[in-house]
């Protein structure tokens, strides 16, 4: 079967994709504007560079002219958090994906544990083995709904004992893989 992507419409091209390009890591971006912190959980990100550090995030909008909260918190503040979620903070990712209010945080609404780790930079999720503190550094201009962001990875905080002498990171991340949840380590 080969199809035709200008014959698909967006969603389903977004489905067809997103289950195909997998695993995907699973993680919370965490942004601030206003003492409202903001943590949405995403998938569609990936590394893209090592020099300098950089990856890209995919964002959509609430609605028609109207960007998501964290890309117009990372378009006005130019900073993010990304928490990667493990196997013992899925259920807070699953229910941070519910939409809210921009005046709401997922955070106070849901509970989820957060500490302020470096000054600069939004809070990053306390259950988070490993987080990206990272800047805007580039929107890649692209027809459509949706906005790639290029991120700069500043710093990165990993929890003690799960990097090795030889820079191998051992986290218990979970991965998008098509419509299911699945923990890395299991694959």
């Amino acid at each position: 079967m080969i199809i035709d992507y200008k014959d698909v419409e967006d969603l389903n091209r977004y489905k067809i994709m997103s289950d195909t390009v997998v695993p995907r890591p699973i993680a919370w971006i965490v942004t601030e504007d206003d003492g409202v912190i903001n943590a949405a959980p995403f998938s569609y990100f990936i590394p893209i560079s090592s020099n300098p550090a950089t990856l890209i995030v995919s964002i959509g909008q609430k609605e028609p002219g109207v960007p998501k909260d964290t890309l117009a918190n990372i378009l006005k503040h130019k900073k993010a958090t990304i928490c990667f979620v493990n196997k013992n903070n899925v259920e807070e990712v699953k229910q941070s994906a519910l939409a809210l209010e921009k005046s709401e945080s997922e955070v106070e609404k849901f509970e989820i544990d957060v500490q302020k780790v470096l000054e600069d930079y939004p809070a990053m999720i306390s259950s988070s083995q490993t987080a990206l503190f990272c800047e805007l550094y580039d929107t890649v201009k692209i027809p459509g709904k949706t906005t790639p962001l290029i991120l700069e990875i500043k710093k990165q905080f990993i929890e003690d004992n799960r990097i090795d002498e030889k820079s191998h990171v051992y986290v218990d991340n979970v991965g998008r893989c098509g419509a299911y949840f699945k923990a890395m380590v299991d694959l």
